[in-house]
């Protein structure tokens, strides 16, 4: 099996792959959500599992934090590894006050401050975007799970601390930011793959209110649940 720089299999992956950013939370998927869960990747600590979910086969495995990181891992699992979906579950912080935390976004599109998009060199403005298939089968199971859940625009920032408000992003309709959906929408368009952010409102920039680092790791359930029944439809 074909290694490459950041992953070294020890076994198969699945057609579709949920990704978090927290390798914890990778471990957390697999050992409860997951049937009989294997580990196929460990390189640099970034966990990969492959199980199966309703007895479909489905991989989890961590992205790390920003746009370089899960543009490589994204490139290099749908590139080499047969991976067609890739599923980002991850956490986000609200920019608007109807979207509460422990809400669920799903990122229609992505906008972003990164100039990750420059390498394509295209004489324009790339919109990264969702896959349909990803996304419209995300709000059928959403709403079978009576979730409460919001479509459309995601931030994908560069930067956590940073001179400039994210909230001036929210002027457009961005409904909260994030660090990974972009760089994954650019890289699953580049290589005719389906990608998918689904993000819980882990904070709220207006009003203060967050939650966690364990409850980001183990409390965000209703996401996960969401996602595996997305990757068990394709």
């Amino acid at each position: 099996m074909k290694t490459t720089p950041h992953i070294n299999p020890q076994g198969e992956f699945a057609k579709t792959v949920l990704m978090p950013g927290d390798p914890l939370r990778a471990k957390f998927i697999a050992e409860n959500f997951l049937e009989n869960p294997v580990l196929v990747n460990n390189v640099r600590g970034v966990q990969g599992y492959t199980g199966t979910y309703k007895g479909v086969p489905v991989s989890v495995m961590a992205s790390g934090m920003g746009i370089p990181s899960i543009g490589i891992y994204s490139y290099e699992l749908y590139s080499f590894y047969g991976v067609e979906n890739i599923i980002r579950v991850g956490s986000c912080g609200s920019m608007q006050e109807n979207v509460k935390v422990r809400d669920i976004v799903l990122g229609m599109g992505a906008f972003t401050n990164s100039n990750f998009a420059s390498q394509y060199k295209i004489n324009g403005t790339i919109a990264p975007i969702a896959s349909y298939k990803l996304l419209s089968k995300s709000v059928e199971k959403a709403e079978v799970l009576n979730l409460n859940y919001h479509v459309g625009a995601l931030l994908s920032s560069d930067t956590f601390y940073s001179d400039s408000s994210s909230l001036d992003f929210a002027k457009l309709g961005a409904l909260a930011v994030e660090m990974e959906a972009a760089g994954l929408y650019l890289t699953a368009q580049r290589l005719n793959k389906n990608a998918l952010a689904i993000c819980t409102v882990s904070d709220h920039l207006i009003t203060g209110e967050e939650t966690t680092a364990e409850e980001r790791q183990k409390t965000f359930t209703d996401m996960i649940t969401l996602a595996l029944e997305v990757a068990i439809s394709l």
